[in-house]
């Protein structure tokens, strides 16, 4: 098979595993804190949090962070990888 013909199958493939869930997946998707919360009220309906936030910031902002998070681990580990590549390929030239 040929190097292009396995990257267009490998692109589709990922898009396919990205759009799939979302079209037949039809659940909410909510936060951890939200779900141990609605167990603590569940569990002990009289439950009072000890404080609350100080900023709340929107659901987007956090959505950014989250993302902002991930953006950056991913460069951190393509840096490393690049980087110990690099020196592979250095030692074995010389």
């Amino acid at each position: 098979m040929k190097t292009g013909t396995k990257n267009i199958l490998l692109l589709v493939a990922v898009v396919l595993l990205a759009v799939l869930p979302l079209l037949f997946v039809k659940a909410e998707f909510g936060g951890a804190d939200d779900a141990a919360e609605q167990l603590i009220k569940t569990i002990q309906p009289s439950y009072e949090p000890w404080f609350s936030s100080l900023l709340e910031p929107p659901a987007e902002t956090e959505s950014m962070l989250f993302a902002l998070q991930a953006a950056i681990g991913a460069g951190f580990i393509g840096y490393v990888i690049g980087l110990f590549r690099g020196k592979a390929s250095k030692s074995k030239s010389q």
